[in-house]
Formats: structure tokens, C-alpha cells, sequence
């Protein structure tokens, strides 16, 4: 079962990764249902209409951002509700990656641990933090060179739809002709390091190409999760 799931709607520059989680098939219910309400909420108010904000507005932050956090957090509610509906569902969850393209910026926003990197002049940032235990505890640097086989590495402290909100992580990037952006979910990240994916990234020509490799670079090395990779190249 792939509970992995992804969506990009470039006329939209909208970019969604979702790494579901729960018993049975809840998990892949969780991130089609994140994927479907972000993709719906953006569509909305791509079309210039009128538009209610359910949870306001953020005067302090651009207008994508506020598309983009309303968006994941209308996502959230729609898999709580369904998951308090259906006992089959309770308890389902889904981490979210999401970029939205605007010019020459990027919004980003992001819950869980799947992550969003940048490769700028041979340079990987990665421009997310993870919603995890190990992260909160003892900070970014120090959880990624933790035992791989620690038992709370992998402990989310934030997903999507186990509870009635939740606060994306969000911020805005400017773009630069050459950058290449990375959405992946953990089965790519847990197994390739900030080394191995820029090895990669440079090896290969083309966007479709990167994000091939990076999957099949995972599984190379042992991945047993869902592995997804999403590349975006800016001309």
C-alpha cells in the first residue's frame, strides 16, 4: 500500500507532497483527501472571486502565504472530520509539503517531516523543518546526525488531521534562474543525506530525471517506505 501521495498543477504553480499515515488504508485516505483540499482552496482563489477565509487573514504576510496556510489548514480539517466520521478512519493523518510559484517568489509550507531542499550554485538548503520529536529536542542539526535506529526519530509532534488546526510552518523564498527545489517524503530524505542528494541532483539533466533518481537512490539503499520525490526546476 502506497500512502504516499502527490499532486502539481503548474498553470496553478502549485506543488503538494503528503505522506499518509494510519491502520489499514487510512493513511493513503488521508493524503489524497490533503492533496484534493489544498489543490480545491488554491483553485478557488486563483479564480479572483469572492472567497471566505475561514481562519482570517495575516495582514503581516503576502497573499500566497496566506493561500497556502489557509489551504493545509482546510486540508487538516477535512481529514479530522473524516476521521472522526468513520471509525474505520480515526486517527488518520498525513504529513504536507506545498509550494506555490508567483513570479519570481516562492511560498512554501509545510507539516510533518517530509522536507522541501533547494539546490542553488551546487548549494542544498533545506527550507523546512521537521515536525518531530528528535527536531524539537535536540534541534535540527543534531536530530539529522542522530542514530538512524534511535526509537523516537521518526515521533511526529504535527501532522495533518489528527486534531481540529494545526499551524503550518511557512515562509517565502525569492527565485533564481537555476534553482532547483526538492519536495520528498521521508522514505527519500531518511535514506539519502544533504551529501547524497545534491550527488545526485547534479548527475542528472532534467527535473523528471532527478526525481527518478532520487526515488530509485533510496531504494538502492534500503528504503522500506513510500518514497516520493517532487523536483521543480526554475529557467
Amino acid at each position: 500500500m502506497n500512502q504516499d501521495y502527490l499532486g502539481w498543477w503548474p498553470e496553478l504553480g502549485l506543488f503538494v507532497v503528503a505522506d499518509g499515515m494510519g491502520g489499514h488504508n487510512a493513511g493513503e485516505v488521508a493524503s489524497h483527501l490533503a492533496v484534493e483540499a489544498i489543490h480545491q482552496f488554491i483553485t478557488e482563489t486563483a479564480a479572483g472571486g469572492d472567497i471566505t477565509w475561514p481562519f482570517g487573514i495575516e495582514v503581516a504576510q503576502s497573499i500566497e502565504i496566506n493561500r497556502l496556510t489557509t489551504a493545509v489548514r482546510l486540508a487538516n480539517r477535512k481529514v479530522y472530520a473524516e476521521g472522526s466520521r468513520h471509525a474505520e478512519l480515526n486517527g488518520m493523518g498525513t504529513t504536507v509539503v506545498a509550494v506555490l510559484v508567483s513570479g519570481d517568489q516562492l511560498a512554501l509550507a509545510s507539516v510533518g517531516d517530509s522536507r522541501i531542499y533547494r539546490l542553488r550554485r551546487g548549494n542544498l538548503e533545506q527550507l523546512t523543518k521537521d515536525d518531530t520529536w528528535l527536531a524539537s529536542v535536540l534541534g535540527e542539526k543534531e536530530a539529522e546526525d542522530a542514530d538512524p535506529a534511535h526509537p523516537l526519530r521518526h515521533v511526529l509532534t504535527s501532522v495533518v488531521g489528527t486534531k481540529d488546526d494545526v499551524k503550518p510552518g511557512a515562509r517565502e523564498e525569492r527565485l533564481v534562474a537555476g534553482d532547483t527545489f526538492v519536495m520528498c517524503s521521508d522514505g527519500v530524505h531518511g535514506r539519502l543525506d544533504s551529501a547524497a542528494i545534491t550527488e545526485v541532483l547534479m548527475a542528472a539533466s532534467s527535473a523528471p530525471e532527478q526525481a527518478t533518481r532520487l526515488v530509485n537512490e533510496a531504494l538502492t539503499r534500503g528504503s522500506s517506505d513510500n518514497a516520493t520525490a517532487l523536483v521543480i526546476a526554475i529557467s
